[in-house]
Formats: structure tokens, C-alpha cells, sequence
């Protein structure tokens, strides 16, 4: 029996969810990513957005010059982690077989359900249907046999649409897009690809598997078989995370000392919350840095044991920052924070020394009170230079790239 994939994913889901709430911003040019005198950058532009060149990652100043008359909001997460969760529900219902890829899309393994909900086709539009109706957005959801081919059939039918392509006719569907169209062709792969005379999907797949791999090892052969419409992997239901970070960018190029500090704080421990809510440590702390050229450094350190309080992931980090400032005292743009290398939260305590217990009871308190009142609740000192130059709203603190520093 052909395999069953679906991809599901929700349209434009940032916007959608504002939309939703405030139905006003319908029809309308919307973006989600802060103000127009902020200097963020765009977390998500609707379809009426879009239509005037904005997308995500775009800078806020760019995006008021290409569209004058769009719609900028801020946008708050905790809307958006509820409509996930609402969105994860939904899914469940139909099938065990789920793999979330990020809060707004999905791929769904539904080979053998055909007895107990009817035709695919059938269950994906009834699937829809529940999340116009439950949540209030739309969703676009591509049919297929692999991941891949679903994917970029869930692309080609946005927004709200349903693509479902028949066994056998997966290259039909591939071989006249643009390179650019295939999932994991980044921009430098597909401009390494454009050299080579690659234009299209179709001319990928003809190209000689060897010749790929010599240009780019062992991605070559997965390539040359998604080009192909060929895609083995399963639909995993639980994603292993390798990777956490946060980052803002600032209202204004700083070197306020106090200010960058107080900011890499309340980074680092939006960073902890996650970590601890996986519950993993983090062998490696790394920092970013953008100054006022755009030059930008990531620079990372290896604590001497794995580390998942908010005290050591901020102490690795400041000592991340003051190195980098005597190599560079220069203004600065944006700053990140973020680990990797995870391994389960477990470790041998010093018997004489009970700090690290007393953090993590810390830590672990303060996360079921923000859990319970928000995040704004409990606050560290260290975080209080914020007060001057961000404003709270919701009791929390609502930083320039707000959907970037959740």
C-alpha cells in the first residue's frame, strides 16, 4: 500500500492569529514584528503584505518603505503557543503518527486510515474544516506518498488550499519548478546549483548522482532523490530539539554596558525556562553579536559541567560578552544567547558545595510562577535597566523583536 503523508500548514499563522483575534486586520497588509519607529525585524507579513515585497526577516524600516500603509503590530506568543496547542489537538485526533515542525505545521502519517475516516482527500478537508472552525485560520495541507512531495505541494497550494498527488505522478508535479522550490535548497545551494546549469527541479534529477555527491557530499545523493520525488524518511513523532536561543535586536546602537547586560539577562533566562521545560542541560553556551557595521560573531564556550540554570547560562554569557568587547568596544546592534549539545538533566552534585541545588530549586520555582502568572511576575535585578528604555506590557517585557526573544 502507497503511503499516506500529509503536510499541514497554517497560512501566514502569526498574522492569522492576530486576524483572528482582531478580525479588523482582515483583507488588510499586516505585519507581526513590532512598530514602525522599532528597528526589528518582520516575524510574519500576510498574503496583502507579501504582495508588496515583505517577508520575514525583513527590517521594520524597510518594510514601512516598501508598504507605507501596512498594519504593524507587535504580537504577543503566548496567542500563539494556545492556537498551537489547539492545532496539535486537532491533529491528534486522527492519527498517533505526527511531526511538528515548529508551532505552525505538521506532517501526518495516515496510510492504513482510509477504513476507519474515508479517502485521505476526504479526512484532510475534514481536518481544515476544524481548524477554520475551532481556532479561526486557515491551513494549507499537501497529499502525497513522502514528506518532501508533500511539502511542496502544501507550498503550491497556499493559502487554503488542498494539493493531493497521486502515486507516480510526484516528478510531474517537481521537474517544472524552480530549483528554489525543493525543501533544504537554501540560497547558496541553489546559486551553487544555477552554476552548474540547474535551473529547475526536473534538471536536478537528471544530473549524474556521482557528481552531486563529489559537489556536495553525501546532501547530493538526498537531493537527486527528492528532485526525483523519492523520500524514504518516516514521520517521527517527537523531534529532537539541538538547539535553543534567543535574541533581540536593540531600539538604538548601544554600548551601555548595564543596558546589553540586563537584556543578555533576561535572554538567558528565557533560554533556561525552555531548556528546563525539555529537560536537558546544555554542554555548549554560545553568544551573538551584530554591531553597528552588521558584522556579526557568534562565539561559544564549553562550561565545565552541562548547565541549565538561568545563573550559568548568563555568567557563561557575560564572560562571552567581555571578551568580545576587548577585542571590539563597538556599538552594538543585537545580541543572542543560545546552547546546544543537550544531554538529560542529570549529574553528580558536590556533597560541600550546595549552591548548584539551591539554583536549580531557585529556578524551578520561579518557573511554576511564571508558568501560573506570566512571565513578568518574578523578576531579577539584573533585568531592571530594562525598565528605562522597554516597555512592559502584559507584565512582561516587550523587547524590539518581541517574536524572536520568546
Amino acid at each position: 500500500m502507497p503511503r499516506q503523508i500529509l503536510h499541514i500548514d497554517l497560512d501566514a499563522f502569526f498574522v492569522s492569529v492576530e486576524q483572528m483575534l482582531n478580525p479588523e486586520l482582515r483583507g488588510k497588509p499586516v505585519v507581526v514584528g513590532g512598530h514602525v519607529n522599532t528597528r526589528g525585524v518582520i516575524a510574519a507579513a500576510s498574503y496583502e503584505a507579501r504582495e508588496f515585497g515583505l517577508k520575514s526577516g525583513m527590517s521594520i524600516v524597510k518594510a514601512h518603505r516598501l508598504c507605507p500603509h501596512a498594519i504593524f503590530v507587535p504580537g504577543k506568543f503566548s496567542h500563539y503557543i494556545a492556537a498551537s496547542k489547539k492545532f496539535m489537538a486537532i491533529l491528534a485526533e486522527y492519527t498517533p503518527d505526527i511531526e511538528p515542525m515548529g508551532l505552525d505545521e505538521a506532517y501526518l502519517d495516515m496510510t492504513g486510515f482510509e477504513p476507519l475516516y474515508g479517502p485521505v482527500k476526504q479526512t484532510a478537508q475534514t481536518i481544515r474544516e476544524r481548524i477554520s472552525s475551532d481556532i479561526g485560520i486557515t491551513a494549507s495541507i499537501g497529499i502525497s506518498t513522502s514528506k518532501v512531495v508533500s511539502k511542496v505541494a502544501a507550498n503550491l497550494c497556499k493559502p487554503d488550499g488542498l494539493l493531493e498527488v497521486a502515486p507516480g505522478h510526484e516528478q510531474q508535479l517537481l521537474a517544472p519548478l524552480p530549483i528554489g522550490k525543493l525543501p533544504f535548497v537554501g540560497p547558496k545551494t541553489e546559486k551553487k546549483l544555477a552554476g552548474l546549469g540547474i535551473k529547475t527541479v526536473g534538471d536536478l534529477a537528471k544530473w549524474p548522482v556521482n557528481l552531486l555527491t563529489k559537489m556536495f557530499g553525501i546532501h547530493g545523493q538526498t537531493l537527486n532523490l527528492h528532485a526525483k520525488g523519492i523520500d524514504a524518511s518516516v514521520v517521527a513523532s517527537r523531534q529532537h530539539i539541538k538547539s535553543i536561543s534567543r535574541e533581540t535586536t536593540f531600539a538604538k546602537d548601544t554600548l551601555d554596558i548595564a543596558y546589553i547586560k540586563a537584556n543578555l539577562r533576561y535572554l538567558s533566562e528565557r533560554v533556561g525556562a525552555a531548556l528546563r521545560k525539555e529537560g536537558k542541560s546544555a554542554k555548549c553556551v554560545s553568544l551573538k553579536l551584530r554591531y553597528s557595521d552588521f558584522e556579526t560573531i557568534n562565539r561559544s564556550l564549553t562550561p565545565k559541567q552541562p548547565v541549565d540554570t538561568n545563573e550559568s547560562i548568563f555568567d557563561t554569557g557575560v564572560t562571552l560578552l567581555e571578551k568580545a568587547f576587548k577585542a571590539r568596544k563597538t556599538l552594538i546592534r543585537l545580541i543572542g544567547i543560545g546552547v546546544s549539545n543537550f544531554v538529560d538533566s542529570q549529574r553528580q552534585l558536590d556533597i560541600f558545595d550546595t549552591t548548584l541545588l539551591k539554583l536549580e530549586h531557585l529556578n524551578t520555582t520561579i518557573d511554576k510562577i511564571r508558568s501560573r502568572y506570566g512571565f513578568g511576575a518574578i523578576q531579577n535585578g539584573a533585568t531592571l535597566p530594562l525598565r528605562q528604555k522597554t516597555s512592559i506590557r502584559d507584565k512582561d517585557y516587550q523587547l524590539h523583536t518581541p517574536c524572536l526573544s520568546r
